[in-house]
C-alpha cells in the first residue's frame, strides 16, 4: 500500500505574529537588501523626530528584532525603551541582540498586541511604530492606543513604507516594490510571505490620507516627512 503523502501547509502570510515567526531568522538581512541599506537612516530619522531626552521612556511598537529599540537607547544615554511585538520568534532574536549590546538594563521586550497595549494611560513620553502599522488589523484602534499611552504633548511617530509618487525616481521605486522585493523574499523565505508584504505596501494609504487617519483618531498636528523620494514616510503628531 502506498503511504499517504504528508500534509503540507503554506506558512501564514497575513501579517500575524506567526508569519513573522517564520521569517525572523532572515528578517534583518532582508530589510537591508530590500531597502538597499537605507532602512537604518530611516530609523534614525524616526527616532530623532520622537524628540527624546535621556530621562524619557519610549514605547517601540512592532519592535521585531529590536533594531529601533537598540538604536534609540544608543542615541540617548539614560533613555528607557520598552519594545512590544506579537512575534515570539522576533522577540527571541531581539533579546539576544540586546544582550550583545549590553543594554538589558535599559531595553525591555514584551509580547503583546498593538491594538490592546498592556500599559496604563500616559506611561510613555513617546511611542514609535516602524514598518508595523501596515500589519495591524485595526489601524485606527492601534493609533488610539498609541495616543492613550503617551503623555499629553508627547510624540506619536509612525515610520512606514509606501508607493513613491511625484518624483523622477518614483517609477523605479515602484518596480522595485512590485517585482524585486518578492524575488528577494522568495530567495530567502516562502514567496507567499513576501507577496503579502508587497501587497501591504502597495495598498497602504497615501500620505495625506494617513495623516487624516491619525488626526481622526486623536493625534494632534500630524504631519508627513517623505524619505528617499517617498519610498517611506515618517508621520509625526502629538498626544493631545
Amino acid at each position: 500500500m502506498t503511504p499517504n503523502p504528508p500534509h503540507t501547509h503554506a506558512p501564514p502570510a497575513d501579517g500575524s505574529g506567526k508569519m513573522f515567526d517564520g521569517i525572523a531568522p532572515r528578517y534583518d538581512l532582508l530589510n537591508r537588501l530590500m531597502s538597499l541599506g537605507t532602512d537604518g537612516s530611516w530609523r534614525r530619522k524616526a527616532i530623532d523626530l520622537c524628540a527624546l531626552e535621556g530621562d524619557h521612556r519610549l514605547l517601540d511598537i512592532a519592535t521585531g528584532t529590536a533594531d529601533v529599540a537598540i538604536l534609540a537607547a544608543r542615541r540617548r544615554a539614560g533613555l528607557q525603551v520598552v519594545g512590544l511585538d506579537a512575534s515570539a520568534g522576533m522577540l527571541g532574536i531581539g533579546l539576544e541582540k540586546i544582550r550583545r549590546a549590553r543594554l538589558t538594563d535599559r531595553v525591555h521586550l514584551t509580547q503583546g498586541d498593538a491594538q490592546a497595549l498592556p500599559f496604563p494611560d500616559n506611561s510613555f513620553d513617546a511611542a514609535l511604530i516602524a514598518f508595523g502599522i501596515r500589519n495591524v488589523p485595526d489601524r485606527e484602534r492601534g493609533i488610539r492606543e498609541m495616543v492613550r499611552v503617551v503623555r499629553s504633548g508627547g510624540r506619536i511617530v509612525v515610520l512606514e513604507l509606501g508607493m513613491p509618487s511625484g518624483s523622477a525616481l518614483a517609477p523605479i521605486a515602484r518596480v522595485w516594490v512590485r517585482e524585486v522585493v518578492p524575488l528577494l523574499g522568495a530567495a530567502f523565505s516562502h514567496p507567499s510571505q513576501y507577496r503579502y508584504l508587497r501587497e501591504s505596501v502597495m495598498h497602504f494609504p497615501d500620505p495625506d490620507s494617513f495623516v487624516a487617519l491619525m488626526e481622526f483618531n486623536g493625534v494632534s498636528r500630524a504631519d508627513a516627512h517623505p524619505l528617499t523620494a517617498g519610498a517611506a514616510h515618517v508621520y509625526v503628531g502629538f498626544a493631545p
